[in-house]
């Protein structure tokens, strides 16, 4: 069947249109190449980024902290290993009631706070919770979330607490020190951290290794010259003595008294590096080291050693105390009793104010501002301990003789405990000073000779009468063991003026005493349990320490048939002020 066309209805296409249209969609086709050229050849670095940005991450694989040990091997600092669980939020959907619910339950953290962390849509990385116990989490990744992942990291233990804790010091939460020798042997525990490449899913999940692994490299170990086992003697006796006297703190150091290396060093109050939530800001302070305080008669021995270093006395020149007063412009020094003429080594013995001061007024302020000074006093011990105080020496042109007489007796001039305890290696050295060490030694570090070995070995034996009957130390004595040391006690200074119901205590010396091989500094700050002469509050501390450390260190015992001679027929002995 054949149909016709009709004429008037028949289409006319003009050919310009059809060739208009083909060569826009040309054109624009080559656009889309040039543009691809374009990117391809100039933007390729661009484009390469944003793709890794969407689908690539460079997770960071923490160093293992380097160790913390104590001459002997024993670990003071350990990292133990502990997931961090972190999320990108730009990958997570958007969470149901019950999702969200379960993940802080699972976290142990607040929901609105979770929310607020996965609210920046436009973040790659937030950290929802650091440092969790690998079971708790496994707990998380078990919820099934995308976008949410897990990365090893390291939290820090300390197997001795509060013992060590102004030593050591603690880390932060990033697992980098804070204080103590966490902080100052930063670089050298903190190792450097590795990382790996990754590519994750469009649900967030990792999928492979783009490169290689950079391995982390872990920190070193670093071995201190602290004993434990003497460090354990000396917190639990200060913190004895501190409570006993009902004190408001104290510090104790020892030091081995060959190579000036730190045995022990505690203070009180002290706190817990593993637990500091609730941390009370004074149980930080590191007292033996960046407290100074007034060193009161510990003093004299320099003193005695100063003038006797000059030629003009000896051990056994009289010295004229009287009625045990010595007036010095409006000034008057007094001696808790009167002693009359006694030796030089009977104002160590009996801790006379008015003869110490008697024989620092016998010499020039410039000859003893340099006998101090070469002591350490003034400047701190470069022990390399943060924060550590060089107390308060002042120039001997400003000293009046009121200022040098006091000074005879630790009024006038501060030191911090660790100085105290460094002075007095020229007794235990035969007349030579070494720097302070808190790490391990291999040797002892070159010394300086301060006085004549004739010199040391005179106030050695001064130091040794303090606590024998007639001395004020005898609760310093040890069984088994010939030990010296001088007693302290000084009105604590407040506010420009000495307050008359507040007092330090201390103590310091020396054992065995015929060839030392420690030296104890202790201190005990406002005892206010009815005693406070250094000879009842801080003796005491000193001789529980020494008899445990000698013991600790195996030396032998110096005097096996001595019996404690507690008591004396002068029950007035009493160290000055």
């Amino acid at each position: 069947m054949a149909y016709r066309t009709n004429k008037n209805l028949a289409l006319k296409l003009q050919m310009w249109r059809t060739w208009l249209v083909l060569g826009a969609l040309v054109g624009l086709f080559l656009l889309l190449i040039g543009r691809a050229a374009y990117l391809m050849g100039y933007k390729e670095e661009f484009l390469r980024e944003q793709g890794e940005a969407r689908y690539s991450r460079r997770l960071t694989l923490e160093a293992n902290r380097g160790m913390i040990t104590d001459r002997n091997g024993e670990p003071l600092a350990i990292s133990t290993p502990v997931q961090s669980i972190w999320a990108s939020p730009a990958d997570i959907p958007e969470l149901t009631s019950t999702q969200l619910a379960n993940l802080s339950r699972a976290l142990g953290l607040d929901a609105g706070e979770v929310k607020r962390k996965l609210s920046d849509q436009k973040r790659d990385f937030v950290y929802l919770r650091r440092q969790m116990s690998p079971d708790a989490a496994e707990r998380v990744l078990g919820l099934g979330i995308p976008g949410i992942s897990k990365q090893t990291e390291y939290r820090r233990y300390y197997p001795a607490g509060e013992v060590l804790a102004h030593v050591i010091g603690f880390t932060g939460i990033d697992n980098k020190g804070q204080e103590g020798f966490e902080l100052t042997r930063e670089p050298m525990l903190a190792g450097k951290p590795g990382s790996r490449q990754v590519i994750k899913d469009r649900r967030g999940y990792i999928v492979e290794d783009v490169t290689s692994i950079e391995k982390p490299r872990d920190g070193q170990t670093l071995t201190l010259s602290i004993d434990s086992k003497i460090q354990y003697l000396a917190y639990r006796e200060l913190k004895k003595a501190v409570d006993d006297n009902k004190a408001k703190g104290g510090g104790i150091v020892v030091l081995d008294a060959r190579t000036g290396e730190v045995l022990a060093l505690a203070n009180m109050p002290s706190f817990n590096p593993n637990n500091r939530e609730k941390l009370d800001p004074a149980a930080r302070r590191n007292r033996a080291l960046t407290d100074a305080y007034e060193p009161g008669s510990t003093m004299k021995p320099m003193t005695a050693a100063a003038a006797l270093e000059t030629g003009e006395v000896t051990p056994q020149s009289i010295v004229q105390t009287g009625g045990g007063t010595l007036s010095i412009g409006p000034a008057t020094i007094h001696d808790t009793h009167a002693h009359g003429p006694i030796t030089v080594e009977q104002v160590i013995q009996v801790s006379s104010n008015v003869g110490a001061a008697k024989l620092q007024l016998g010499m020039e302020r410039e000859y003893l501002w340099n006998f101090y000074d070469s002591l350490g006093f003034g400047q701190p011990p470069h022990s390399g301990f943060p924060g550590e105080s060089g107390g308060r020496l002042r120039p001997w042109k400003n000293w009046v003789p009121i200022d040098q007489a006091t000074m005879s007796y630790g009024h006038g001039i501060s030191v911090s405990l660790l100085q105290i305890a460094r002075a007095y290696q020229i007794f235990a050295t035969d007349g030579e000073i070494r720097p302070i060490s808190f790490q391990k030694l291999v040797a002892p570090l070159p010394g300086r000779s301060i006085l004549k070995p004739e010199t040391a070995q005179a106030v050695r034996k001064m130091l040794e009468m303090v606590t024998q009957p007639g001395g004020t130390a005898r609760k310093a004595q040890v069984l088994g063991y010939r030990v010296g040391g001088k007693t302290g006690t000084a009105h604590k200074l407040e506010g420009g003026s000495y307050d008359g119901n507040k007092y330090v205590g201390s103590f310091v010396g020396i054992a065995p005493i015929s060839d030392p091989r420690l030296i104890v500094a202790v201190m005990i700050d406002e005892p206010s349990n009815g005693k406070y002469y250094g000879g009842d509050v801080a003796a005491p501390v000193f001789s529980a320490v020494v008899a445990g450390g000698l013991r600790v260190m195996g030396v032998a015992p110096d005097a096996p048939q001595n019996v404690l001679q507690l008591e004396t027929n002068d029950s007035n002995v009493k160290e000055e002020m």
